[in-house]
């Protein structure tokens, strides 16, 4: 039994497909699926029930799996503990961000980064909330910022900010002069939202009861339509098809009135989310965790409460 064999089960369970983990893994399917079934064999069980076009766990499987995603975590604390004696703050970080994040916070944190600790460049990855703590626990990623609530998987977290929530219409919706707008007045209107996955859908569902309400109910919000990105939703809204919730980082201006959209806040309380870093507490370089939440700190993202923890308590 290798780490390589265990990195390949995780990789099968995860993706659900032979191909899609040989991929994920950067080698060639013959070369995982021999692997696999070398560590069946091995240990006398069938783990994958193999046919059809999707790959499923045996309860068996399962188990082992979710041992070895332990094996692999522990890993990872090893090779933490034998860098403690070096610089912390040399040598790659590995980072990862939620999608609804990373286009407004990467471009200024990666500056800062740069001329803050250019002996520390990042590696950057982009995805799902529950990927991201899947990676996380893996020791794939070192670090990931995320909005909570963050599911409890023995990882540490730090607040980071805290983001308002607005409402994007079309130009020339009738609201498009309003100061405010309540939550309980989106239920009458067609709701552009993020697909599932998205923490931000469900986070925009979860502040907005209404929406949440009628998403099931035949009215209102049943009438939306799904979108793989923000700003393809943008772009959605700007053609006059329906309005959305954006976080307020990826507004600049919300005064701007020369484009095809109008953004307005919500009425107080504003729903909003909190912004956090998260890594393992088995991570032993918490200055490198510390040096990235201090270039989050120096950002300029528009709208946003920064938390200062350190300043808090003094």
């Amino acid at each position: 039994m290798t780490l390589t064999e265990l990195k390949y089960i995780v990789a099968v369970a995860r993706e659900k497909h032979f191909g899609h983990a040989a991929e994920a893994c950067f080698v060639a399917q013959p070369t995982l699926s021999v692997a696999i079934k070398k560590l069946e064999d091995e240990l006398g069980v069938v783990i994958f029930e193999r046919g059809g076009a999707e790959i499923s766990v045996t309860p068996l499987g399962g188990q082992i799996v979710t041992q070895a995603e332990l094996v692999l975590e522990q890993t990872a604390a090893i090779k933490e503990i034998a860098k403690q004696n070096k610089d912390p703050l040399s040598g790659p970080l590995r980072l990862g961000v939620i999608y609804t994040i990373a286009p407004y916070l990467l471009p200024q944190l990666v500056g800062t980064m740069i001329e803050q600790v250019p002996q520390m460049p990042l590696v950057l990855q982009e995805n799902f909330t529950v990927r991201l703590i899947e990676l996380l626990r893996q020791g794939e990623l070192d670090a990931a910022i995320m909005a909570l609530p963050v599911p409890d998987h023995g990882l540490m977290v730090q607040p980071l900010y805290d983001e308002p929530f607005v409402v994007a219409l079309p130009k020339h919706h009738r609201w498009a002069g309003r100061s405010s707008i309540t939550a309980e007045e989106l239920k009458s209107e067609t709701m552009l939202l993020l697909g599932n996955g998205h923490c931000f859908r469900d986070q925009v569902l979860e502040v907005c009861p209404e929406m949440s309400r009628y998403s099931s109910s035949g009215g209102g919000i049943a009438r939306t339509f799904e979108g793989s990105s923000l700003e393809t939703i943008r772009h959605m809204v700007a053609s006059g098809i329906g309005i959305t919730v954006l976080p307020r980082a990826s507004v600049p201006y919300m005064d701007a009135n020369n484009g095809m959209l109008r953004f307005i806040p919500f009425a107080a309380p504003e729903p909003s989310r909190r912004v956090v870093i998260a890594w393992r507490k088995s991570f032993t370089r918490s200055p490198a965790i510390e040096a990235v939440r201090q270039a989050v700190l120096r950002c300029s993202l528009p709208g946003v409460a920064m938390i200062d923890e350190a300043a808090l308590q003094q």
